[in-house]
């Protein structure tokens, strides 16, 4: 091989930084982005900002509410994916049951709270089970869905890493939340929340970040299937066309007989 067809420096930057890229975007696809992030603070702030204005649990919870719904609809309109602002919604929805029908505005919280335990404990038990659930999330978004499991060894050790980050990262919140949930009054609970929502969500996104940027490249199954099913119609193609051509070899004896048996009888 001449130095001409060796990967140079600036080649395998590139690639790389494309690669870079790809995880960039596909993590960005994956947690909602910017946006995806302001439809996960807004309903909470405005809970907390309207009763600790007025200490009025109805007027909080309504508004809350219906920020959500609005969201939606904003995506609905624009004809953007919104399943990360009904999940929202669904969030929303339950804090707001658990309040009225407790009659108490810290019971708001509550829901999204146990939800975050749970998937705490979610990442660490698939991580142990060694199916990590960033792994099944992230999947699907680079095309390589669960391939990674037992054809791409380097992925599955990332996606193990990350996993265990997403898990004790939310444990780390859940152990600030759940003593103020008990000991602090409303509006601190909520200011807290407020506050913890976007700061260990990009730790955990950068960690992810990190893991997959340094992982090998996902498989992509998608491309090997339409590959896999080019070939097979190509293999058809083949047999039929061979089969085509052995009939006219069958057929051509059996014409040139014909034509003889004419001749000879002229």
């Amino acid at each position: 091989m001449t130095s001409l067809d060796k990967p140079t420096e600036d080649t395998q930057d590139t690639e790389a930084g494309d690669a870079r890229a790809v995880t960039e975007a596909a993590l960005f696809e994956a947690f909602g982005g910017v946006r995806g992030m302001v439809e996960t603070v807004l309903p909470g702030l405005l809970f907390v900002t309207i009763f600790t204005l007025n200490n009025n649990l109805h007027m909080s919870a309504v508004a809350a509410l219906g920020v959500s719904l609005v969201l939606v609809v904003v995506r609905l309109a624009m004809k953007d994916t919104v399943k990360h602002a009904f999940s929202g919604v669904f969030g929303v929805a339950f804090g707001v049951v658990f309040a009225m029908m407790t009659d108490n505005a810290k019971n708001f919280y509550l829901p999204g709270m146990l939800y975050t335990l749970g998937l705490a404990l979610a990442y660490i038990v698939t991580s142990l089970a060694g199916v990590p659930l960033i792994g099944l999330i992230l999947g699907p978004v680079f095309k390589e869905n669960l391939s990674w499991r037992t054809r791409n060894p380097g992925r599955k050790k990332a996606y193990t890493k990350a996993s265990y980050a997403w898990g004790l990262i939310l444990l780390g919140k859940s152990a600030i939340l759940f003593p103020l949930y008990w000991w602090a009054d409303t509006e601190q609970l909520g200011w807290v929340l407020v506050i913890l929502k976007i700061p260990p969500f990009l730790l955990a996104v950068w960690l992810t970040w990190v893991f997959l940027a340094k992982a090998p490249a996902p498989i992509d199954v998608f491309a090997e299937m339409e590959a896999a099913e080019k070939a097979e119609e190509a293999e058809k193609e083949r047999a039929e066309r061979e089969k085509a051509e052995r009939e006219g070899e069958a057929a051509e004896p059996v014409v040139d007989s014909a034509r003889g048996g004419r001749h000879r009888k002229g």
